[in-house]
C-alpha cells in the first residue's frame, strides 16, 4: 500500500503526527495525556505504537514537551529526521494532480457503544452533503457509500466501483457534548493518503465543524469554490445538541423502517428548537410517507406536510432538501407541473450532486411526457448513487418511454441490488404484459405477490397484467382482495382502475379514476401517460379529466 509515511504508519498514527506536527501551538497536542488517548485508538504494528504508548504513559503529566518528544520518537522508529517527515507530509509531489470526484466512506465510531452507530452516520450523511454542495465536484449519495459500512475491501476496488478518483475515510468520537472527527484524503488509484486532519468541536458547533472539515478538503484538492458555494459552507448556525442528535435518531428508524419511532424523533427534536429547520423537512417527509403506505388519507397528510416544509423555507430558504420536498408535493399533490419544476431547478441549483432530487425531478419528466430528458436526470441519478434503487427510476422511464429491453435490464438491475424491494419487480410485470410475454408476467407478478400480498401496488398492477394476459377471473380475485384491504389502510381508488382498464370496462374504470381524483391520488400524476387501452383514451370523459388535472399538452 502506498502511502505518504512508512508502510509502518497506519492512517491513525500518520493523522497524531500531522497534528503534532502542526505550525500552530494551539493546533498540537497540549499534553502527552492527549496523544495516549489517540494512540489507544489506533491499530498498527506494535513496534511502533507500542514504544509511543509507553512512552506517553510515562510522561503523561508532562505537556508540551513530552509530545514534542512523541513525534521525534515516531521521526526516528520510521527512519525520518522531523523535517523529513514534515516535507513527506506538507510537500505538493503527495497531492495528486486532478480530483474531480469523491466519496465519503462510513466514518467509523470510535465511542466503543454501538449505541453510537447513528451518530456516526448522521456524521457521514453531513459531511456528504456539505461537499455536495459544490458544483464542481462529483459527490457520491451517501447511500451507495454507506453500502461499505464495515467491508474489507481495498479502497481502489471501492473508488473503482463508485466511480471516484478519491475517497474520504475517517472516524467519529462523541464524548459528552464534545465531537471529534478525524478525516483522511486518500487518492483512488495508488491508495495513497494524500492528507489527514482532526477537528473537535462542542456538539453545539458540529454543523460548522462539518463545514469547516469540507472547506478543507476542497482546498486540498484545489477546487474552486464560487462566491455562492462559499457562503454556503460558511454559514452553519449553532443548533441544539439534542434537537440535532433526535432528529438523527429520526433518520436512523426512518430508514429502519420504524416509521412510529422516526415520527416521535423529529416531534422530539422541533419541541426542543422550534427553528431548526431540517426538522420540519423530516416531518414533512413523514407525513407523505404516511399517504404512500395508505396509513392517512392525502386531504388529511398532504396539508400538515405542506406545512411543515413551509416552516422549514421560512426559516431557511436556502435549504435544498426543503425545495425538493416543495417540488414532490406540488407534483405529487396539487398537481402544480410548472410549479413543482422550479422547486427541483432550485434545489439542484443549491445542491447540484443531490441524486434524490434528480431522481425526483426525473420521476416528474416522465409523468409529463418528456421521457427523453428524464433519462438524463435518471442517468445523472445513477452516477452519483450508483449502488442503489436508482437503476428501478431508470427502468421506469424506459418503460414509459416504450423502450421495454432497456426497462426490462434496468429492473433487473434494480432487484438485483435490492431483492427485498418488491416494486421493481411489479413493475416488471407490467413490462413483460406490454411486451406480450404474458408467462412471464404472470410468473413476474406470482412472485411479487407472495413477497407483498396485501401491498396495494402489487394487487393492483398484477390485476392488471392478469387481466391483459386473459386471466380474467384472476384479475377480478386480485381486484376482490385491493377493495378488502385492512381498515387502516387507505386504498388508493387509482388501482382500481387500473384493474377495471385491463378487464375493458370504461365506466368503471372512470367510476374510479374520478374518485381518485376527487381524493387527490398521487398516482394520478401518471394519468398522461399510463398504459390505458385505446378505448379509454379515446373517451371524452377520460380527455375532460386531463384538462381539469392541467398536464400540458
Amino acid at each position: 500500500m502506498q502511502r505518504s509515511l512508512s508502510a509502518q504508519v497506519s492512517p491513525g498514527l500518520e493523522v497524531i503526527i500531522v497534528k503534532s506536527l502542526e505550525k500552530r501551538a494551539e493546533d498540537r497536542y497540549q499534553s502527552a495525556k492527549e496523544v495516549l488517548e489517540d494512540l489507544g485508538r489506533v491499530s498498527a504494528p506494535s513496534s511502533v505504537v507500542g514504544t509511543l504508548r509507553r512512552l506517553a504513559a510515562r510522561h503523561r503529566a508532562l505537556a508540551v514537551n513530552a509530545a514534542v518528544g512523541l513525534v521525534l520518537t515516531s521521526a526516528l522508529l520510521l527512519g525520518l529526521s522531523v523535517g523529513g517527515l514534515r516535507d513527506r507530509l506538507r510537500s505538493p509531489s503527495v497531492v495528486t494532480p486532478k480530483i474531480e470526484s469523491i466519496a465519503v466512506l462510513p466514518l467509523a465510531n470510535l465511542s466503543g457503544d454501538p449505541q453510537q452507530e447513528y451518530f456516526a452516520d448522521g456524521m457521514t450523511e453531513e459531511l456528504t452533503a456539505n461537499l455536495s454542495k459544490i458544483g464542481a465536484l462529483k459527490v457520491i449519495s451517501r447511500t451507495s457509500a454507506m453500502q461499505y459500512k464495515g467491508a474489507k475491501k481495498p479502497l481502489p476496488q471501492i473508488a473503482r466501483e463508485l466511480g471516484v478518483d478519491a475517497v474520504i475515510e475517517g472516524s467519529v468520537l462523541r464524548a459528552g457534548n464534545r465531537v471529534r472527527i478525524t478525516a483522511q484524503l486518500i487518492q483512488a488509484t495508488s491508495d495513497k493518503h494524500l492528507w489527514a486532519e482532526s477537528y473537535e468541536r462542542d456538539l453545539s458547533d458540529v454543523l460548522a465543524l462539518q463545514s469547516e472539515v469540507a472547506r478543507a478538503i476542497t482546498n486540498e484538492i484545489k477546487i474552486r469554490l464560487t462566491p455562492q458555494e462559499q457562503s454556503r459552507l460558511a454559514s452553519a448556525r449553532p443548533v441544539n445538541p439534542e434537537a440535532y442528535q433526535a432528529l438523527l435518531e429520526a433518520r436512523h428508524y426512518a430508514e429502519q423502517g420504524e416509521s412510529k419511532k422516526a415520527f416521535a424523533y423529529v416531534q422530539q427534536s422541533i419541541a426542543l428548537d422550534p427553528t431548526y429547520a431540517p426538522a420540519y423537512v423530516e416531518l414533512s417527509q413523514d407525513y407523505i410517507d404516511e399517504t404512500w403506505n395508505g396509513v392517512r388519507p392525502v386531504k388529511e397528510a398532504v396539508p400538515l406536510a405542506k406545512a411543515a416544509v413551509g416552516k422549514a423555507l421560512e426559516l431557511d430558504p436556502t435549504l435544498a432538501e426543503a425545495h425538493a420536498q416543495l417540488g414532490c408535493i406540488k407534483f405529487w399533490f396539487d398537481w402544480d407541473w410548472s410549479g413543482a419544476e422550479q422547486e427541483f431547478k432550485r434545489t439542484l441549483m443549491l445542491n447540484p450532486n443531490n441524486a434524490t432530487a434528480h431522481g425526483a425531478y426525473a420521476s416528474s419528466l416522465v409523468q409529463l411526457g418528456r421521457p427523453d430528458e428524464a433519462v438524463r436526470e435518471h442517468l445523472k441519478r445513477q452516477e452519483l448513487d450508483p449502488l442503489s434503487s436508482s437503476a428501478f427510476g431508470l427502468g421506469v422511464a424506459w418503460y414509459y418511454a416504450r423502450r421495454y429491453d432497456e426497462s426490462i435490464t434496468q429492473l433487473n438491475k434494480a432487484f438485483e441490488a435490492n431483492p427485498h424491494l418488491v416494486f421493481p419487480k411489479a413493475m416488471l410485470a407490467c413490462v413483460y404484459a406490454q411486451k406480450r410475454m404474458y408467462p412471464e408476467a404472470i410468473a413476474t407478478c406470482r412472485g411479487a405477490l407472495s413477497m407483498a400480498p396485501e401491498d396495494q401496488m402489487v394487487l393492483g398492477a398484477c390485476g392488471n397484467v392478469y387481466a391483459l394476459a386473459g386471466q380474467s377471473q384472476d384479475a377480478v380475485a386480485l381486484l376482490d382482495r385491493l377493495k378488502k384491504l385492512p381498515p387502516r389502510l387507505h386504498l388508493d381508488p387509482y388501482l382500481v382502475a387500473m384493474v377495471y382498464d385491463g378487464l375493458g370496462n370504461n365506466d368503471r374504470t372512470m367510476e374510479w379514476l374520478e374518485r381518485a381524483y376527487r381524493e387527490r391520488s398521487p398516482q394520478m400524476s401518471f394519468a398522461k401517460v399510463e398504459f390505458w387501452s385505446d378505448s379509454l383514451r379515446g373517451d371524452p370523459r377520460y380527455q375532460a379529466l386531463l384538462r381539469r388535472m392541467n398536464f400540458p399538452p
